[in-house]
């Protein structure tokens, strides 16, 4: 389908205020944001308007029944300066299949993909150049109808966010294996990228940084023996040369940098298993040298590689040297920004002129 997207811009842009070698994470907006209605039973007035404020009732049901979902994902220039979007469509389909679960409307993937053109086409300058750096966006949809009453909303609000980001971590982290805490079980929320997911992890993961720690290993809600996934990421094992990657069992997120990862993975030559692994397997593996390497991968974080993981009474050492991931990064990040062949057909032009 083809749709009108009425853009008003702003009178005097504020990217010149940005000191690129320096970007504060998670506070700096771009100029404009697109954003779409749901009212009487479909989408309407797709639009890009000047980043503001939103007026919200205070009864909006987001805020009481937590009906909020989103996504995230990044914006590049490739070697002739054009802006990328990596694998738009992905995102488009799985938070529609984090809607389903929040019981809320589906949004058009090709009004997704559509407003995400335009939005990044009119902000392409906001696009770092610095290598490690990208424009991030955040889709996200809320329920915005004033009720208080427990029953799926009538109306919701869809908007594209755009923020400059530089490299998320500089350094290889150590993770906190979580015993007390879950992030998801069976028949919960945890494959969808739901904002009530993230608020529950919050006080673990200060906890986790107060003992010196970067991020969470979330373990399963039963037995706390299974590896789900990272705060931020989901994780990958380097074991006796095989990479091992916790299955998609429901509480796990389907990341969009997970599965490139596998495909980088299995085109270079490694076996990769999505299969259930314990915490018990890792420390047994550590323990007899067949640990060779282990890495997060996120759209926030790229490639994080991993040092070692806390758990009470020990630590699991993991490894001084990540090879294989720094070579998918490199990879991963060289097919974003087109400096080799996009072989998979991940990378999305945007229309340059509108700018």
């Amino acid at each position: 389908m083809s749709y009108t997207i009425p853009i008003t811009k702003v009178e005097t842009s504020k990217v010149d205020t940005l000191d690129f070698n320096n970007i504060p994470l998670g506070t700096t907006f771009t100029d404009h944001m697109f954003i779409c209605d749901y009212e009487n039973g479909e989408w309407v007035n797709p639009r890009i308007v000047p980043m503001g404020l939103i007026p919200t009732h205070p009864a909006a049901m987001a805020l009481h029944y937590g009906q909020a979902i989103f996504e995230g994902m990044k914006a590049y220039k490739d070697t002739d300066g054009e802006p990328m979007l990596f694998r738009p469509e992905q995102n488009a389909k799985r938070l529609n299949k984090s809607a389903d679960r929040m019981g809320m409307p589906n949004f058009p993937e090709d009004l997704f993909v559509e407003g995400l053109k335009e939005l990044v086409s009119l902000e392409h300058n906001w696009i770092p150049p610095k290598e490690g750096s990208a424009l991030y966006l955040r889709p996200f949809m809320y329920a915005d109808e004033p009720f208080i009453g427990m029953r799926a909303a009538t109306h919701y609000k869809f908007i594209i966010m755009a923020s400059p980001a530089g490299p998320f971590f500089s350094k290889r982290i150590k993770l906190w294996a979580e015993k007390q805490f879950i992030r998801a079980a069976h028949g919960g929320t945890g494959e969808a990228k739901a904002a009530g997911n993230y608020a529950a992890a919050i006080r673990p993961t200060e906890l986790a940084k107060a003992k010196g720690y970067d991020q969470v290993l979330w373990l399963d809600a039963a037995e706390h023996k299974y590896i789900q996934e990272v705060g931020t990421m989901n994780i990958f094992f380097k074991i006796n040369g095989e990479f091992i990657t916790p299955k998609l069992d429901g509480s796990v997120l389907d990341g969009i940098t997970r599965k490139s990862v596998i495909d980088v993975l299995r085109d270079k030559g490694f076996k990769v298993t999505e299969r259930l692994i314990t915490l018990e397997e890792v420390k047994e593996a550590s323990h007899n040298g067949t640990l060779e390497e282990a890495f997060g991968a996120g759209t926030a974080v790229g490639i994080a590689y991993i040092q070692e993981i806390g758990l009470e009474g020990e630590t699991i050492q993991v490894s001084d040297q990540s090879p294989i991931g720094l070579e998918v990064n490199d990879t991963l990040n060289a097919i974003k920004t087109g400096q080799i062949e996009d072989k998979f057909g991940w990378m999305l032009k945007t229309r340059k002129e509108l700018a």
